[in-house]
């Protein structure tokens, strides 16, 4: 409004000046308060722009009636025909429009004088009109492409603020599957260490006063596999952390590393036998994880729930398009409860996170009793399909 009050102000003295030259009599008086009208009019053509436009509508049709000339109050009609196509509603702009193509003539008809002999036909008369009308109907123009351009960027900031959004909730949805990533890692870790340092803690008790030499090595045992806890844990704890000090952890484990895996189940007193088959091929390293997180989960299962004297065993089958992993134990298997909620040692999510693993490499789990007593767990990853 200072701006278009400025524009008013500045109308409102070329009014006046020009009434005092051009008018006389009941005229002059006609178009200062004409003058005075229109400059007001403009100070409120943004805020209202229907009510000014049809406002300035009514004078402009009132003028002509009366016949009071045109003066320099006559520029703020090309405004108001501007501002009624770029501000006003779809029945201003069209009446804007109207408005702007009558001009002319109308005009014509009411003040050029045919017996002076300004025009002196039909030809000229509608020359004069078209003239008088082509200023209104670009003002028109121009308001309509300033409302299209205005439209544009609304468009514009309407799209960025719902990219935003859009950016905002895939972040939330990355965060939250790096979160049960880590949480996954984590369970895995501490389920079979913490499971391992049990068993040694519990057979260290039982011979301590016996075989103090057995007790020795359970109490190594249980000192080897909690400092290999802590270098697990501190290497997933690792991707909080900034990217210049992830390369300090060691890669994630694979099956390459599961020697290793099931030399520290048998030294916890759980028998495992392992066979592999087929041509060992590199593997992608999502597989690889999964491979390793589903057979220390099933081991440490088999530790929970298996009972006394059970035996377990390891396969791993490389094929073409596929990699076969079966874990299979000869113990008294697990109820229903023990595959819901982790058995007698609290609310577990073992299962559920091999289901998980499984699902992200688009393969396949089944889970149940063994056939002749047991449990079995067997895993197929496809491999062809997600290199």
């Amino acid at each position: 409004m200072v701006v278009d009050s400025a524009w008013a102000l500045l109308l409102a003295l070329m009014a006046l000046i020009s009434a005092a030259d051009n008018q006389s009599g009941w005229q002059q008086d006609a178009a200062y308060v004409l003058g005075g009208l229109v400059a007001g009019m403009m100070v409120f053509r943004r805020k209202h722009p229907s009510a000014t436009t049809v406002a300035a509508v009514v004078l402009g049709l009132s003028q002509v009636a009366a016949g009071v000339e045109p003066g320099a109050e006559s520029i703020a009609y090309l405004v108001f025909a501007y501002t009624g196509a770029a501000y006003g509603s779809v029945w201003t702009s069209r009446l804007a429009l109207g408005a702007g193509l009558a001009a002319g003539p109308l005009t014509v008809a009411r003040f050029l004088d045919r017996s002076s002999g300004s025009i002196t036909g039909a030809p000229q008369a509608v020359f004069f009109a078209v003239l008088m009308s082509t200023p209104f109907v670009l003002c028109w123009a121009w308001g309509r492409l300033t409302r299209v351009r205005r439209a544009y960027l609304t468009e514009l900031e309407d799209r960025a603020a719902r990219l935003e959004r859009e950016r905002g909730a895939q972040a939330k949805i990355a965060v939250a599957a790096e979160r049960a990533r880590i949480a996954r890692e984590l369970h895995d870790v501490v389920a079979h260490n913490v499971s391992v340092m049990i068993v040694q803690a519990d057979g260290a008790a039982y011979v301590l006063d016996n075989s103090p030499q057995q007790a020795k090595e359970a109490l190594s045992t249980i000192a080897s596999t909690g400092r290999q806890a802590l270098v697990e844990m501190r290497r997933l704890l690792g991707v909080l952390r900034t990217t210049d000090t992830t390369e300090e952890y060691v890669p994630q484990p694979g099956v390459a590393e599961l020697p290793e895996l099931l030399d520290q189940v048998r030294t916890a007193g759980l028998p495992v036998d392992f066979d592999s088959a087929g041509e060992p091929q590199e593997l992608p390293r999502g597989v690889e994880l999964t491979v390793y997180r589903i057979v220390q989960e099933a081991l440490t299962n088999v530790r929970k729930h298996g009972g006394p004297d059970v035996r377990a065993r390891v396969a791993v089958d490389f094929r073409d398009r596929e990699l076969e992993v079966l874990i299979e134990d000869d113990g008294r298997g697990s109820t229903d409860d023990q595959l819901t909620v982790g058995g007698d040692d609290g609310p577990g999510h073992g299962l559920i996170g091999m289901r998980e693993r499984v699902g992200m490499v688009s393969g396949s789990l089944d889970i149940g009793p063994r056939p002749g007593g047991g449990f079995r767990i067997r895993a197929v990853l496809p491999l062809k399909t997600i290199k």
